[in-house]
């Protein structure tokens, strides 16, 4: 029975229907490349110190107090010496009382101790800047900092079960309904997001938005990839990959044009409505529809697609439906298709710990550009300026010389620029930062050859779920890499990049024992995926008797 590969030498591999649908897909990236980092903004810290009772308005009217002459007599330096006042305590005084003076008031009021008692910010509290951020909205501060990391982890949290789920759900209902059902989640949910009145219903949708997000992101890549040949699935990462970095590029734009942090959620909700106007336009993926046995609705597809490449599908179609009613049964995706077979559990295992090695590593070193002091506007550029040509260069170079070789390579200079970067002293700023940010260009590099590795060695029965389960171990590593890069560094600074680097060389070693992809067609059950050699060498020299026919010719 013929294969949709086969069908695709005929109704064209990559025509102009295939580039428009493509196009239009990888806009649906702008909006998860958005919610990835968009917390930088919406998670910001304002100055802020305690409110104080009311009796310290009436006195500040009274006195006629300058703000910075309130703070320096009701709230305490943060540490002696310091010339920051403490944004958690303020001085415990009633204020009401009649002989406070307005000069010196807190000198008249002191424990056994002479010092002026202290309490906490009872009150609430002021926040400095015109900017408004889930900190100063939820009150997110001392002793409820923590609620700021849990607000981050959920979205990874999310994303971790937006993987396994969605990724499922695709398999065994379709990618075009779950792509949209994703698309209506994500927007509903955000926009909850932006109008929660408590924390609690933030953190909730913030959850499901992540879940809905992340089946975007990989429903939205398999649909692109089994549209075309093998020889084009490049280009597919190409232009989703190069999209995802310029919409990290362009978002602190957004974020510093708009001032409150509802208005920036808003903003980077509202386009999923939009795209769900096309995307119903979009085709189902034939690929799936012939694992599923649909036989006549992958071929209506196919030469609807023939027409549009100005192509015509040739009768050799008849032979597919030979399959349309046939009685063997249908399998529906497991978990244990993943590992019930020596090859399989190789790949899923291997591509597990890539995944999760390079979620910690990518996003280890952009947090540490936080922890330096720098501008987060300046920081999210410039990594969006460093992810472009890194996959650009990563998907390129796959076609020339292949899948392994350059996927081993990225995983090494990542991790030998990161152990290097560690070696370096905190003098020499601008040469650590730009050693570590080659570690981070080697491991994006590596991201974008890993996307496409992971769709190859799985078949399509399970493609979109195998795809979930490895990526779902990247949404781990983001849960991780804030502790690894906090805890460690509070041992010894550059711990965190031996680790990086560590880490991303054993996951250089293990990719030597996948096999190489370039050029095959994508398998479309288990059993191709355990003949995989015979299956590349069958179509290594299927590729070569077309070469010499065309040069012969």
């Amino acid at each position: 029975m013929l294969t949709f590969d086969d069908v695709l030498k005929d109704i064209g591999e990559f025509g102009r229907c295939q580039k428009w649908i493509i196009l239009l897909l990888s806009f649906n990236g702008v909006t998860f490349a958005f919610l990835i980092v968009v917390f930088v903004f919406l998670g910001m810290i304002p100055n802020h110190w305690c409110r104080g009772p009311p009796g310290t308005l009436e006195l500040r009217e009274k006195c006629g107090w300058s703000l910075e002459e309130e703070r320096n007599y009701t709230l305490p330096l943060e540490k002696p010496g310091n010339s920051s006042y403490s944004r958690c305590e303020r001085y415990d005084i009633d204020w009401n009382t009649t002989f406070l003076s307005c000069e010196y008031p807190v000198t008249l009021i002191t424990n056994s101790s002479g010092d002026v008692p202290r309490t906490t910010c009872k009150n609430g509290w002021f926040f400095d800047g015109s900017r408004t951020t889930i900190v100063s909205e939820y009150e997110l501060i001392c002793e409820n900092a923590w609620k700021v990391d849990l607000s981050q982890a959920c979205i990874e949290i999310g994303f971790f079960l937006g993987a396994l789920i969605t990724g499922y759900a695709a398999d065994r209902f379709g990618r075009k309904l779950c792509l949209l059902a994703c698309l209506v989640g994500t927007g509903v949910a955000g926009i909850v997001v932006a109008l929660a009145p408590i924390y609690p219903v933030f953190v909730i949708f913030r959850i499901l938005q992540g879940l809905f997000g992340r089946g975007i992101c990989v429903i939205n890549a398999v649909i692109a990839i089994e549209l075309v040949g093998p020889r084009y699935r490049r280009v597919v990462i190409v232009v989703t990959q190069a999209v995802f970095s310029l919409s990290i590029m362009l978002l602190p734009g957004f974020a510093y044009l708009i001032k409150s942090w509802k208005g920036i959620q808003l903003a980077i909700t509202v386009p999923n409505f939009v795209l769900l106007l096309y995307c119903c336009l979009i085709p189902e993926s034939p690929r799936w529809l012939l694992s599923r046995k649909r036989i006549k609705e992958a071929l209506k597809i196919a030469q609807d697609i023939a027409e549009q490449n100005g192509k015509c599908l040739p009768s050799t179609y008849k032979e597919m439906i030979i399959g349309e009613n046939s009685s063997e049964e249908i399998n529906n995706p497991s978990l244990l298709d993943l590992f019930r077979t020596p090859q399989m559990r190789k790949h899923t295992l291997i591509l597990m710990y890539s995944w999760f090695t390079s979620s910690v590593v990518y996003i280890g070193l952009i947090l540490r550009l936080g922890i330096q002091g720098s501008d987060s506007y300046i920081d999210i550029f410039v990594a969006g300026a460093v992810e472009l040509p890194a996959t650009i260069l990563g998907v390129l170079v796959v076609d020339r010389v292949g899948r392994r070789s350059p996927f081993v390579l990225s995983n090494i200079l990542a991790g030998a620029f990161c152990l290097i970067a560690a070696c370096i002293s905190k003098d020499m700023h601008w040469l650590k930062t730009a050693v570590a940010t080659l570690g981070r260009f080697g491991i994006t590099m590596s991201l974008s050859i890993l996307f496409l590795v992971t769709s190859e060695l799985h078949p399509t029965s399970i493609r979109n779920f195998g795809i979930s389960v490895c990526s779902s171990l990247s949404d781990i590593g983001g849960i991780a890499a804030p502790f690894v890069l906090f805890r460690l560094t509070a041992i010894w600074s550059e711990l965190p990049l031996i680790i990086f680097g560590a880490l991303a060389l054993v996951a250089g070693g293990l990719v030597l024992l996948l096999p190489e992809t370039r050029g095959l067609r994508l398998p479309e059950t288990v059993d191709e995926v355990e003949n995989i050699t015979k299956l590349y060498e069958h179509d290594r020299d299927e590729c070569k008797e077309m070469v010499n026919l065309h040069t012969s010719a």
